[in-house]
Parts: structure tokens; C-alpha cells; sequence
């Protein structure tokens, strides 16, 4: 096991050399605190390294609860609970899933040398908060971002507008998934808009952050790894192909990878990715896993917008793109080892909503939407459902991301939630009706033109998106010519070493 120590010779980071058998006394063992959807992929890909995972949220039944082998109800917010679950569990590691988190139990217990915390206690702490992550970017790194400031109350916020101006975005500072997110156009909506963030953030009293709003041509989500170099035994920095995305009320509604950048864009974006990773780690061996960087894009020039250490909502449409998902490379990266960025396939993910307030809803036209060629549904499995909540995913994938766009889109306006209660049949319905799942956008001709060759079969088998086995019938795409152009460069394999200072 590689290890790193502090002055007191607490171990403080360690990259194991063996992994144990889930449920024996030598069993490596992952505490994951947050068992959303992100979180039940994250148990998923760990289970399949042989690791022993305990998943933790407020509620029962979660989604990461249903695929763990132990799952644990306790209010993370509370920091003598969230302490007394990882001392009975004693994990080796914790692997935060959620901002809403006791997290100066996580500094105490790295600092005990008792587990540790990924990436960082450090920057599960600072990243809980957008003030926190806001001021590392622009006062310490200096990254270009919009205009912003924070305020107390309404009318520091009309200070601030003075500064800013308007259009602005008024955003708690400690809130996630869009909640309490309002775009101000002028000093007459202030007031709502305040009422509404301090309705959606995550703790009493409010305070928000003011941005000044960027004429953005796209916005998009950079997967970010930092993870071991087998060649150097060092951390090094990888890169996914760029996600773009587009958002409704601050959550992300469709996603779609890869996004075209021109060379300027993707070298600006890269090297601001790079600088707030290797930050957010300790200088050693702390830091690993996968950063959700997001960043708006105008012309050539980038701006740093928000940082999530840990799988991102937008980064779901890899486990159709990538020959390893956000989650298994998460996954591989906190075990120390190796990792891979490759784009397999140009893909899209479309969101399906709840569309009704009811427990234990119930789904139709699944095989319908199945049918659309080359396209995949995750239903999350969570236990009640609101108007709002995401409770799905589609993801598809085709030749360019045009053509995945629409077939995702298409499968998740096909996918209608349902009442299971004879008494709320008319209710549901009518639900629906006034929040249907949105429908993406149409897609862009510049990626309609986005088209790539898919990677021919390798003497270890077939992709993973080969089709169906023989004497199943022709794959959806059977009548579609080979092409023999080669795809375009959108893997960016060569490590950044952090030997080397990004910054």
C-alpha cells in the first residue's frame, strides 16, 4: 500500500495494492455518503472491483441503498450521526456523493488519520459552498469567471446589482440541482428572487451569490480525472471529451458528448480544468477521483463557472460515450488504479421527470422507447416521485450527436410516468399534463456535423455497442454503410502530470 503521512505520522493518504473480499474481515471497504443516482452507479462500479460498499442518505430505500450491501438512514447534516455511522463502519474510504454534509466531521476524522475522505476533506468542505469554491478560483488561481458577489438580504443584493448589473443570477450559496436559482432582469424582481433562494438553499438565514450573466455560445461540463500514472506511480490529470449541456431552471435537462470546441476553447478549458483539480487536492496522493468542471464557452474565451468532486448529472450520458463511465473511472482512480478516457461513441442523455407528487409511481411505454434504435433507459428506482425530480435517464447513441440528441429525446417524451393509485388517476394525469418532460432542443447543425467511426472490434471481442449476438436478428443500425473516415481527435489521453504545474 502507497501511503503518505503528515508531520505527526498520521497516515493521512493511502493507494492500497490489493483489494480484499467484500464481506470478510480483509474486505476493502467504501463508504459512500449520498445514495442518489449518481451514487447507486458509483456502488455499482465499485462492486465490480470487488469492494465492499455501505451507502448512506437521509431518506430509506434510496437508489444507492437498493444495490449496496449495507445502506444506512442517518441525517449527514448532523455531525454526531454522520460520525457514529463511519466509526461502526469503520470504511477505508468515504466518498462523499452530495453537498449537504456535516463536513467538519470529515476534516476531524482526516485529521485523525482515522479514514480518508475523497478527494479531500479539504475539498469536500470547500466545495459545498460556491462563496468557498468561488474565491479559490478568482482570488487564488485567478480563473476567468463572470462578475459576482454575494449578499445577506435583498437589499445587498440590489447593491451588488449596481456592480454586476443586469441581466444577473442569483443563487444561494449553498444549494444544488437548480434549487433556488432565478435569473433577475431588473430591480422590480429582486425581492422573489430572494424569497426564492433562501426557500431553496441548504441552510437557515441565506446568502447568495450575484453573477453577472455571460452571453455564453454553450455551456459545457469538462470530466476532469486525476488518478495514478501506472508508468510513474504519480498522479496525473486526464480528460474526458467535452460535455455540453443545456439547462432548465438551473438542472440540467439533456446532455451530449462530445461537444465541438475549436482548439482554442479546448486548450483554454483543459488548462482551467487542470488548475482547479490539482487545488483541490493536498499536493500528494490526495485529490483522486473525477471533477466535474463546468465552464461557459463564448467564441474562443472560457469561463469557470462551478466545480462538483464527483461524478456530475451532466457526465451520466458516459455510460453510453465511453468505454469506462464517470463512475468506474471515479471508481478506479480512489483504488489507485489505472484509468481511460476513451470516447467510444458520440451519445446523448434527455432527463425524465416525475411530472407528479406521488410515492411509488409506476412507468408506460418503456419498450416503445427501447424500440428507438441504439438507446437505453436508466429508471432510478427512487421512492417517490415530484413534479420536478428526475426519476430517469435516456441515453442514446448514433453516428453524430444530432441524430443522438433526438433519438434520446424522442425515447424519454415516450416514457409516462403513472399513478399507482386508483384514486389518483385523474390527478396524475393531470399533472403530467401540466409538466411534461421537456423536450431538447433541436440540434445544433454544427453537431449534427459532429461525426466520428465507431471503434472497430478488437481481437478481445466486440465494442460495447456491437448490437445484439448472432441469431438475434440485425442490429438497429444493419443498414447503416461503414464509414471509413477516421473519427476526430476528442480523446485527450496524454496525461498532465502533476509534477508539472498546471497553473
Amino acid at each position: 500500500m502507497t501511503t503518505n503521512t503528515s508531520g505527526s505520522g498520521v497516515v493521512i493518504n493511502a493507494v492500497p495494492d490489493r483489494i480484499g473480499t467484500p464481506l470478510t474481515p480483509g474486505a476493502t471497504k467504501v463508504m459512500l455518503l449520498g445514495a442518489g443516482e449518481l451514487g447507486k452507479e458509483v456502488v455499482i462500479a465499485f462492486q465490480r472491483l470487488g469492494v465492499e460498499v455501505i451507502a448512506v442518505d437521509r431518506y430509506p430505500n434510496a437508489p444507492g441503498h437498493q444495490v449496496a450491501h449495507r445502506s444506512h438512514v442517518v441525517d449527514m447534516t448532523d455531525p454526531v450521526a454522520l460520525r457514529a455511522v463511519i466509526e461502526a463502519e469503520q470504511p477505508d474510504y468515504v466518498v462523499p456523493e452530495i453537498e449537504a454534509i456535516a463536513t467538519e466531521v470529515l476534516v476531524e476524522i482526516h485529521e485523525e488519520g482515522f479514514t480518508e475522505v475523497i478527494p479531500t476533506a479539504r475539498a469536500t468542505a470547500l466545495t459545498m459552498n460556491r462563496e468557498g469554491i468561488r474565491r479559490l478560483a478568482d482570488e487564488r488561481l485567478g480563473l476567468p469567471t463572470s462578475p459576482y458577489a454575494f449578499a445577506d438580504s435583498a437589499d445587498e443584493i440590489r447593491a451588488a446589482t449596481a456592480r454586476v448589473g443586469y441581466p444577473c443570477v442569483i443563487k444561494p450559496v449553498m444549494s444544488s440541482s437548480g434549487k433556488g436559482q432565478s435569473v433577475v432582469r431588473g430591480p422590480d424582481e429582486i425581492d422573489a428572487a430572494w424569497d426564492y433562494a433562501v426557500a431553496g438553499g441548504r441552510v437557515k438565514g441565506g446568502r447568495v451569490i450575484v453573477e453577472g450573466f455571460v452571453d455564453f455560445d454553450y455551456e459545457i461540463t469538462l470530466l476532469t480525472v486525476r488518478a495514478m500514472d501506472p508508468a510513474t506511480g504519480r498522479l496525473a490529470t486526464y480528460f474526458c471529451a467535452p460535455i455540453g449541456h443545456r439547462q432548465q431552471h438551473g438542472d440540467y435537462v439533456e446532455s451530449w458528448q462530445p461537444q465541438p470546441m475549436s482548439e482554442v476553447a479546448l486548450g483554454g478549458a483543459t488548462s482551467v480544468a487542470a488548475r482547479i483539480a490539482a487545488a483541490l487536492g493536498d499536493g500528494r496522493l490526495g485529490g483522486r477521483g473525477i471533477f466535474g468542471v463546468e465552464m461557459f464557452v463564448k467564441d474562443d474565451d472560457v469561463y469557470f463557472s462551478e466545480v462538483s468532486p464527483r461524478p456530475h448529472d451532466t457526465g451520466l450520458v458516459t455510460l453510453g460515450t465511453q468505454r469506462l463511465s464517470e463512475f468506474e473511472m471515479h471508481a478506479r482512480a480512489i483504488l489507485g488504479l489505472p484509468v481511460d478516457v476513451t470516447l467510444a461513441s458520440p451519445g446523448a442523455s434527455a432527463v425524465i421527470y416525475g411530472g407528479l407528487d406521488e410515492p411509488a409511481i409506476a412507468f408506460e411505454n418503456v419498450a416503445a422507447a427501447l424500440a428507438i434504435p441504439e438507446t437505453d433507459i436508466r429508471l432510478f428506482g427512487k421512492p417517490e416521485s415530484f413534479v420536478r425530480r428526475r426519476m430517469g435517464v435516456v441515453i442514446a447513441t448514433a453516428d453524430d450527436v444530432g441524430t443522438a440528441r433526438q433519438r434520446a429525446g424522442d425515447a424519454a417524451r415516450l416514457v409516462r410516468p403513472i399513478s399507482t393509485s386508483p384514486q389518483a388517476d385523474t390527478a396524475a394525469v393531470a399533472a403530467a399534463s401540466r409538466e411534461p418532460t421537456p423536450q431538447p432542443a433541436a440540434a445544433q447543425d454544427d453537431l449534427a456535423q459532429t461525426r466520428m467511426t465507431r471503434r472497430p472490434p478488437s481481437p478481445a471481442g466486440p465494442p460495447p455497442n456491437a448490437g445484439p449476438p448472432p441469431n438475434a436478428g440485425p442490429p438497429p443500425n444493419a443498414g447503416r454503410p461503414p464509414q471509413q473516415a477516421p473519427r476526430p481527435d476528442v480523446r485527450l489521453q496524454k496525461p498532465v502530470r502533476s509534477g508539472d504545474d498546471p497553473r
